[in-house]
């Protein structure tokens, strides 16, 4: 890198401020929303977002927030949104870079439905909390905990927030929510239930990137969705290499969603069992690299296959939005091949991981107990669990020398798009923002506020989206 500014982060490692996440806007649907031709047509296991930060307000723990069922109006009923019941949820981790998982976090969905024949709403009344008799349908999920062959179950039969049905049926719906996080066993909490969609960005690219003249943009395409959220915070020794963040601070993530006898949603004869339908680690990867043929076999493919599938490195090494904004802005585009960007995807940032950004930041090599020889490129959402909390977060993140920020994972307030906007057009190389492109799609933060405790996510909104006339 030319021009780097450098930041002493935890434990001595370094980042710098021109570092950013490689895959960009150009064709993406939200993040992770509706990517592919299969999961379009079954939400209930799309996953939409994926983030991972150090808890602000508790500090020796990571919060990990993952979004299922995307574009959720408020006022989609009678059954609104629930979690699927014939499907696993799951949060995966790997801490020793071999690109498999050491520690699966899994939610599992069962139903409790009073509707029966004797009406056609899901609460008869209002709700002021989990086990009011009004809410006449509930669900009930278990967590678990997988490492290796061993299953130990966190939390049992707990009951999720519902959808939010409007202000009169659910006046305190943060009643609900809190009602709905639940502590279990050394020191861990999960919450499941209803939320804002934490995305924000203007999605008109499609009509040739903001009109071909820039002026479309500003707009919100998200705002006032919601969708289904699954977070948890765990201490982060629970998720470290030999149980050592001191000596291993780097995380590698990815959510997935596995769905019970899933031949047809899989486009394959396989039948029985469970089998992983949709994927996500960093946000905009399916969108915007995978070329359309490969959409769906990504959501199927396990990280440790990616860089063995040699059409989807290539679009790593020659992506394409960066020829798009050529042809229809004439901002020329970096050179090809890029290594800068298979360094920031596939192996994470390290100086011994031989890329040419050599920079210490965000990839497991890192780890001082890591087995170099095992260790495998994939495509995952990377954390620093070493990198102290940022008093006063940049949305820019480590573009703008925020290195708690994106791609150190990813915070809330993170302005990803335009993040990774910048970097397909070389800021990762250069250190410098590209003028024409500086004010990204113009959507800046969310249009609603975070909050500052556990999980962090706005709560779902209740108007409409289309309130016009």
């Amino acid at each position: 890198m030319r021009r780097p500014v450098a930041v002493a982060a935890g434990t001595g490692l370094l980042a710098a401020g021109g570092m950013v996440a490689a895959l960009g806007p150009g064709t993406s649907s939200a993040s992770s929303h509706r990517e592919a031709p299969l999961i379009a047509g079954d939400p209930q296991a799309d996953n939409t977002d994926l983030y991972a930060f150090t808890s602000p307000d508790r500090p020796d723990t990571v919060s990990l927030v993952a979004n299922w069922i995307p574009f959720q109006e408020p006022n989609g009923g009678p059954n609104f949104y629930p979690y699927a019941t014939g499907a696993r949820y799951n949060i995966k981790i790997d801490n020793d870079g071999d690109a498999r998982p050491d520690i699966t976090y899994r939610w599992t969905f069962r139903n409790e439905d009073r509707r029966g024949n004797t009406t056609f709403l899901y609460n008869n009344g209002p709700v002021s909390s989990l086990r009011d008799p009004n809410l006449l349908f509930r669900q009930h999920y278990t967590l678990q905990r997988i490492t290796g062959k061993s299953t130990r179950t966190l939390v049992r039969d707990a009951i999720a927030a519902p959808s939010r049905t409007g202000a009169a049926s659910m006046p305190d719906y943060a009643a609900l929510r809190r009602q709905a996080t639940r502590s279990f066993a050394g020191g861990g909490r999960t919450y499941a239930g209803q939320a804002d969609d934490s995305f924000f960005l203007d999605l008109r690219i499609f009509d040739l990137l903001y009109g071909g003249n820039l002026k479309e943009r500003g707009n919100d395409t998200l705002r006032g969705y919601n969708v289904n959220t699954i977070a948890l915070q765990v201490p982060k020794k629970d998720l470290a290499l030999k149980r050592d963040p001191g000596r291993n601070p780097v995380i590698g993530i990815w959510s997935t969603t596995d769905r019970r006898g899933a031949s047809a949603k899989l486009g394959h004869h396989r039948t029985g069992g469970y089998h992983q339908v949709s994927r996500l680690g960093n946000p905009l990867v399916n969108e915007v690299i995978s070329p359309a043929g490969l959409k769906n076999a990504f959501n199927r493919l396990a990280p440790a296959k990616d860089h063995t599938v040699k059409p989807l490195v290539q679009r790593v090494l020659k992506p394409e939005v960066p020829a798009l904004v050529q042809k229809i802005y004439g901002i020329k585009a970096p050179p090809t091949p890029r290594r800068d960007l298979f360094e920031i995807f596939l192996t994470g940032l390290a100086k011994k991981a031989g890329g040419p950004l050599r920079t210490d930041l965000n990839s497991q090599l890192l780890n001082r107990d890591v087995n170099r020889k095992r260790f495998t490129p994939a495509e995952m959402l990377r954390l620093n669990m070493a990198v102290p909390v940022t008093r006063d977060p940049n949305r820019l993140g480590v573009l703008a020398g925020d290195v708690q920020g994106f791609p150190n994972g990813r915070r809330l307030t993170d302005d990803v798009v335009d993040i990774e906007l910048q970097a397909l057009e070389g800021a990762a190389q250069t250190g410098r923002l590209v003028p024409a492109l500086a004010d990204g799609d113009r959507v800046n933060f969310n249009d609603a506020p975070f909050g500052r405790s556990f999980p962090y996510v706005a709560l779902p909104h209740t108007a409409a989206v289309n309130r016009a006339g």
